[in-house]
Formats: structure tokens, sequence, C-alpha cells
């Protein structure tokens, strides 16, 4: 009876029935489904596979490590951690409200980890996301300038609705870079949301532009109504105190 099926399905792109279709077959048996109840079973289970098949995809396309999750996430190594916000941050309401994150602390706290954890969420809940390490997007971008290929490449990342900037500040930006983040910034303000993670205290972040204008525009519009999480204490690696760069001037119990 199933080979019967197999052309039917392909035609209307339902194969992946196959997969339960004998299950539920002898379960309707021994149940004494009605017909209608056998079909909503087999398109309940469609819709789920469907369901997983663009978790997958959303989730390669945001180029995370799949095993960064909140529930790999250690909430007791590092106490100073404010768990609720990030819980809070889990349900993604920032990025429907096209507001930031800024994800600050030193070395080895476990920033990035967090980044993808949440990146990780946004895309369970049918977001477009894309992590990438700062200083890499930086060179993707001028790179493009060499092959004519510069505004495909910005419009890469002004498409995902939620674009994850890891380690900024760590390396110095040299021209065009600045011009380059700030156009990022500045395009996405209030039509995406940007997640930053930086070891380096708000306060240093406009040296990084070189431009004291630039750096005041493109700043004022990536922290505005931003939600602001910071992480001190030791590392995970070193598993003993880590001094930080420079200590982040933030009160952890800020809610904004």
């Amino acid at each position: 009876m199933t080979h019967q099926l197999i052309p039917f399905l392909k035609r209307l792109r339902l194969s992946g029935v196959l997969e339960t279709l004998d299950v539920r077959n002898q379960q309707a048996i021994e149940g004494k489904w009605t017909y209608v109840e056998f079909l909503a079973r087999l398109l309940e289970d469609e819709v789920e596979r469907r369901a997983q098949k663009q978790l997958a995809l959303r989730i390669r396309r945001a180029a995370i490590n799949t095993t960064k999750t909140l529930e790999g996430f250690d909430f007791n190594f590092n106490r100073s951690l404010n768990r609720q916000q990030v819980l809070d941050l889990a349900a993604s309401t920032y990025i429907r409200q096209k507001r930031n994150v800024l994800i600050c602390g030193p070395t080895g706290v476990g920033k990035t980890h967090l980044a993808q954890a949440l990146t990780h969420e946004a895309c369970r809940r049918g977001y477009a996301a894309l992590f990438i390490n700062t200083y890499k997007m930086l060179q993707h971008i001028n790179g493009g300038r060499a092959d004519g290929t510069l505004e495909r490449r910005f419009q890469s990342y002004l498409r995902p609705d939620l674009l994850v900037l890891d380690d900024f500040g760590l390396k110095p930006l040299h021209p065009p870079a600045p011009e380059d983040l700030y156009d990022i910034i500045n395009e996405r303000y209030e039509r995406g949301s940007i997640l930053l993670t930086s070891n380096r205290a708000p306060e240093e972040w406009p040296d990084l532009f070189g431009n004291p204008l630039l750096a005041s525009a493109g700043l004022d519009r990536l922290t505005h109504q931003a939600h602001i999480v910071v992480i001190t204490g030791s590392s995970f690696r070193a598993h003993g105190p880590q001094a930080p760069h420079k200590e982040v001037p933030i009160d952890p119990s800020d809610p904004s």
C-alpha cells in the first residue's frame, strides 16, 4: 500500500510522510482512529518535520556552535551574571522590538557562549540570525572593494533579524573599517537587532573609531535602548582570577 502512495506524496512534496506512515497506520488500526484522525496525525508529523528542518537551516546559516546553548551554560560558575535578565533575553522580544544587546566583561567569562546561546534561542523562535567575529566581518566587507561585490557583502549583514558581532574592539580598526562599522550600525538602527560582545569597557569604544563624530553617532545608535549584560569574575578557561582589560563601569543591576 505504501509504495502506491510514493508518487503522489512526491508530487505533493510530502515524501516525509513516509517516515511515520506505517507506524501511524498501525496505530490507527489498533486505536480505531477515524480517517480524519489518521490524516490529522500524519499532517502533524509533517508540520513538525518541516519545522525541525527549517530550524536546522536557520542554525546552519547563523554559523553558531550548536553545543553552545543556554542548557549548557554554567550559571553557577559566575554568579555576577543576572540569570533572570538572560532568561528574559532568551524570549527574543528584543529582536521584535529592534533593540540591541551588549554583553561586556573580561576574557573567558562566557560572553561568546552566551551570545551563541541567545542566537540559538532566536533561531528556535523563527528569527534569521548571523554570528560572526567583528574583525572578520569588516575584513569580508572590505574585500568586496576589490572584486566589485561590496554592496552584496554589505547587504548580507543587513538581512538577518539578528546580527551577532563577537569580540568587538579586540583588534584595532583601520580605515575603512570604522566607516564600514558605522554604516552597519546606522543601517540596522531600528530595523534589526545587533548583539555584541566586548572585553572592553564601553567608555573605551569611541577610541576604536578614530573619529569622534563617527564614534558619537555610531555608538549613540548602538546603545540607544540597548539591553546591557555585564559579566565579571574569573575565567572559565583559567578557573582563576582573570584581570579584565579594564573594569566595565556598569551596574549589573541596571535593568536596561
